[in-house]
């Protein structure tokens, strides 16, 4: 049977049962509910057939009981498992696992991957995974102060992916991004991740930052090129209103390592 995106398939018994223990290197002493949280508030359990058609689904959320921990009863076979963790506003769209997509209306966040296939026979079996990051992350840090007259700041860029394959976590489509924050005239020092699935382990995506007022005036526009390496953090910084327009211009790099991450590259624009 195969269900809609919007469907939520909760059981507690069954022959099949996944247990998320791990993310990334920092296994859980004791499965909490706190644990898990640290990384993500929403969960996705998705069984495929191995031609790759949906068979169960189970979304949770954070508030609810049971996150972490999703039970199936499956006809025996061999099947595709896909075990998600994200903090996204919704679920991304899982009909088939070689194209797992977000969406700009419900964001872009840290995203871990498990994918196996599995074969399950009449006897019960548990599964214990561990959840690797599959995303790369532009975090833009605004030194200088918001002006009077700001009140939204929109990020809209490309070059990366919204969307990945559960095989292999990379990204498989051309995506027009974008993420929108509201901001407050005097704050300095703000940063903003932009999340996204690189097609390939080193690529760049095309940035532009726009600040708009209360009625959706453009009063800023800056546009950068942004190097970005997979599972790694892109940290641009500068003074994005009282310095000089047009691009980053040249830029200096280095490299510094990140504990939550396989490292952070360190940009100034």
């Amino acid at each position: 049977m195969i269900f809609s995106d919007d469907e939520t398939i909760r059981e507690t018994t069954g022959n099949l049962r996944v247990s998320v223990y791990q993310i990334e290197q920092m296994p859980f002493a004791s499965l909490t509910r706190a644990a898990v949280t640290d990384y993500c508030n929403r969960l996705n359990f998705v069984v495929y057939e191995m031609d790759g058609s949906r068979v169960k689904q189970v979304n949770q959320t954070s508030d609810k009981t049971g996150f972490g921990t999703a039970s199936f009863s499956l006809e025996e076979g061999e099947y595709q498992l896909v075990v998600l963790a994200h903090s996204s506003n919704g679920n991304p769209t899982m009909t088939k696992p070689q194209k797992i997509q977000f969406s700009n209306s419900i964001g872009y966040s840290d995203t871990f991957l498990y994918y196996t296939t599995v074969t399950v026979t009449e006897e019960h079996q548990t599964l214990s995974v561990s959840l690797e990051r599959i995303v790369s992350m532009c975090r833009f840090v605004i030194n200088d102060a918001i002006p009077s007259g700001v009140s939204k700041l929109e990020f809209y860029y490309t070059g990366g992916s919204g969307a990945f394959s559960a095989a292999t976590g990379l990204g498989n489509v051309n995506s027009k991004q974008k993420m929108t924050f509201s901001v407050t005239a005097g704050q300095s020092g703000t940063a903003y991740d932009l999340y996204t699935f690189l097609h390939q382990q080193d690529d760049d995506i095309t940035l532009t930052v726009t600040a708009y007022d209360g009625a959706d005036n453009m009063l800023y526009e800056r546009e950068f090129d942004v190097p970005m390496t997979r599972r790694k953090i892109t940290r641009l910084s500068g003074d994005f209103f009282t310095g000089e327009p047009g691009g980053s211009g040249d830029v200096g790099v280095t490299i510094s390592i990140n504990g939550d991450w396989d490292g952070q590259t360190d940009v100034t624009y």
